[in-house]
């Protein structure tokens, strides 16, 4: 009997540890399945928001498998130069360029001169999970982020017209957005006319590479100023279109030497107020020149 009670109580202390042991393996499985839950959801979380910050800050220069607009067509990006040097130019583009990078000043010369914006809220870890998504995006057979076809309607005077009444807040934008004369200057502008804010936008189709980058810039503008100023007042594709053709034509025009609408009204309102100051001065001249002649007759009298 003493022999079955100790065996009795030997047996349920194997079964009571076992139980244990079952329990702490059953936890740390759970403890891991969380982990890899919390892991996956993270790197998901990490490509949903590389998406929306493409979406939200590239697509006005870039494509991924759409062609080239401002900037370079992304697709494949990771094959032609390494990520280490990609997440370093997407970090600090201008610090490449300003350093002599071979690749940078390429990039610099294809873009017209246009240097990417440094962007921000964009960290490491965001511009590696970027580089996944474009990775990612580049094996698919078409990507959400080709881009949009850009409809290339010939441009009218009509066009031209509104293009330069939008400019110039003559006619509002549909959603409310400011003027572009608000912040820029370009001769098209009446004469003494456009804001100091922005660069100049004469050549502006030019610096963008041409209709097409000219037209991502429109739809999505990348610069913090500009995105925060249209980012719920987006323009409408007739005012993307009557722009694109205002900024065609100033651009052929300074490009032959053409005198642009603003030009012409800001040398006119030059001539007339010169005309006006000499007609002043005239005048004034000559009433001087009365007076003194009266006084010396005057005097000859005694």
């Amino acid at each position: 009997m003493g022999t079955e009670g100790n065996n009795g109580g030997a047996s349920n202390r194997r079964n009571g540890a076992g139980l244990v042991a079952g329990a702490a393996g059953r936890g740390a499985l759970a403890v891991l399945v969380g982990l890899l839950a919390l892991g996956a959801r993270g790197a998901a979380s990490a490509q949903e928001d590389a998406a929306a910050f493409f979406k939200g800050n590239c697509m006005a220069c870039h494509t991924i498998g759409g062609g080239r607009l401002t900037g370079p067509d992304l697709k494949d990006v990771t094959q032609r130069k390494d990520r280490a040097w990609l997440q370093s130019f997407i970090l600090d583009p201008q610090a490449k360029i300003s350093a002599g990078d071979p690749y940078a000043l390429e990039l610099l010369n294809e873009a017209h001169g246009v240097v990417m914006p440094t962007l921000p809220l964009l960290s490491p870890e965001l511009a590696d999970a970027l580089l996944d998504l474009i990775e990612k995006e580049s094996g698919l057979g078409v990507s959400q982020f080709k881009g949009g076809t850009v409809v290339l309607l010939p441009f009218t005077a009509d066009d031209v017209r509104e293009g330069r009444e939008i400019f110039t807040g003559v006619r509002p934008l549909a959603n409310g957005g400011t003027s572009c004369a608000s912040c820029h200057s370009a001769p098209e502008l009446p004469a003494l006319g456009g804001g100091s804010l922005g660069p100049d936008l004469t050549r502006v189709a030019d610096r963008l590479g041409g209709r097409r980058g000219l037209t991502g810039w429109l739809q999505a503008p990348a610069t913090p100023t500009m995105r925060a100023a249209f980012k719920d007042h987006p323009l409408e594709p007739a005012e993307i279109h009557a722009l694109g053709a205002l900024f065609d034509d100033a651009s052929t025009r300074a490009e032959e030497g053409e005198p642009s609408t603003g030009q012409t009204a800001f040398l006119a309102l030059g001539l007339g107020a010169a005309g006006l100051m000499l007609g002043a001065l005239e005048l004034a001249y000559r009433g001087r020149t009365r007076k003194v002649r009266e006084e010396m007759v005057e005097s000859a009298r005694y």
